[in-house]
C-alpha cells in the first residue's frame, strides 16, 4: 500500500490503519503543496475503502479490477470545471451520492482541487457533509486551506501533508529519468513537489543559465549581464516559473548578504507588472538592470 508514493509515511500509515480497523471519516481534507502526493495517496485509499478482498488491498476483486482499468461504479472524481468547481457540479453529485454501490460495500468521491470551490458549491456540498449516507466517504483535496468555508473544515478530518525533502526529489529524478548533475536551486525551487520538479527536469538548460546570470551578477558588467539573460527573453511562456526560481536563487543569497533581500522585491514587482500585461520584455530589462545596480 503506498509503495510508489514518495513522503507523507505517517498520513499512510494513519490511513492504512483506518482501514485494517475499518474506521475512518465520512469525509476528508488533504492540505498541502501541489504536487506532494496527495491526489495519488486519495486515490489508493479509495481503492482500499472500496475493495471487496479480505486484505482490503486485494487488486483482483471487482472493485479493483475496475478501480484500475477508471470503470468502477461506485468510484467518482469531480475536477474544476474551468476555473472553479461550480455549484452545479456539487448538485450534479449530490443526485448521485444517495444511491447505493453497485460493486462494494461503500461509493468514494474525490474532489480534486476542492479549494477551487465557489462559496455557492461549498455551501451547497455543507448539507451532504452534514448528513452523508452511511455508505460515503469524500476526500477534498486542495492547496489553500484559507479557501474552505470554517464550516467545511469543521465537518472534515483534515490531513495536512508535508513538502517532500530535497534529497528524495533529487534521487527520484535520478532513478526515474537517469538525471545527473542536477542543479541544487532547482532542487530548492522546486519547493518540496514532485509536480513542480518533474517540469522543472525538462528545462535544465533554462535553469543551469539562471544560475549562471544571478551566481555572476557581482562579477558582470551590465552588458554581459543582459546578454546571458538571453534566455529569459525567449522563454516567455515559462515567465512565472522563472521568476519564482530567480526568487529561490537570490534568497539563498540573501542569508549571507543582506543586499540580495531588496532584489527579492524587485523580482516580485516585476511579477506584479507581468499580471497586468505590461510588456515583457521591458519589464525583464528593467528587473534586470535594476538588480545589477542595487547588486552593485
Amino acid at each position: 500500500m503506498f509503495e510508489k508514493i514518495l513522503g507523507n509515511e505517517k498520513i499512510k500509515n494513519e490511513l492504512i490503519k483506518s482501514i485494517q480497523l475499518n474506521k475512518y471519516s465520512h469525509s476528508y481534507l488533504f492540505l498541502g503543496t501541489s504536487g506532494i502526493g496527495k491526489k495519488l495517496i486519495a486515490r489508493e485509499f479509495a481503492k482500499m475503502i472500496l475493495c471487496e478482498g479480505k486484505e482490503k488491498y486485494c487488486n483482483t476483486c471487482k472493485s479493483c479490477l475496475e478501480f484500475d482499468s477508471n470503470n468502477n461504479p461506485d468510484f467518482q472524481e469531480i475536477e474544476p470545471d474551468g476555473n472553479n468547481i461550480k455549484i452545479e457540479q456539487i448538485r450534479e453529485m449530490q443526485k448521485k451520492v444517495i444511491e447505493q454501490p453497485i460493486i462494494a460495500s461503500r461509493k468514494v468521491y474525490i474532489l480534486d482541487e476542492a479549494d477551487t470551490m465557489t462559496r455557492e458549491a461549498q455551501n451547497c456540498l455543507l448539507k451532504t457533509l452534514e448528513e452523508p449516507p452511511e455508505f460515503v466517504n469524500i476526500i477534498l483535496i486542495g492547496s489553500n486551506e484559507s479557501n474552505f468555508l470554517s464550516t467545511i473544515k469543521s465537518r472534515c478530518t483534515i490531513l495536512k501533508f508535508e513538502n517532500i525533502p530535497n534529497q528524495q526529489i533529487e534521487t527520484y529524478l535520478k532513478e526515474k529519468y537517469d538525471l545527473q548533475d542536477i542543479a541544487q536551486s532547482m532542487i530548492e525551487a522546486a519547493a518540496g513537489s514532485i509536480g513542480k520538479a518533474e517540469i522543472l527536469k525538462d528545462k535544465q538548460e533554462l535553469y543551469i543559465a539562471i544560475d549562471q546570470v544571478i551566481n555572476q551578477i557581482e562579477k558582470l558588467d551590465l552588458m554581459d549581464t543582459l546578454k546571458k539573460a538571453d534566455i529569459i527573453y525567449k522563454s516567455q511562456e515559462d515567465k512565472q516559473e522563472i521568476l519564482d526560481y530567480i526568487n529561490s536563487i537570490l534568497f539563498k543569497k540573501a542569508k549571507e548578504n543582506q543586499k540580495y533581500l531588496n532584489c527579492i522585491t524587485i523580482v516580485e514587482e516585476a511579477k506584479k507588472r507581468l499580471k497586468a500585461n505590461s510588456n515583457y520584455n521591458m519589464t525583464i530589462d528593467n528587473m534586470i538592470m535594476t538588480i545589477w545596480e542595487e547588486i552593485h
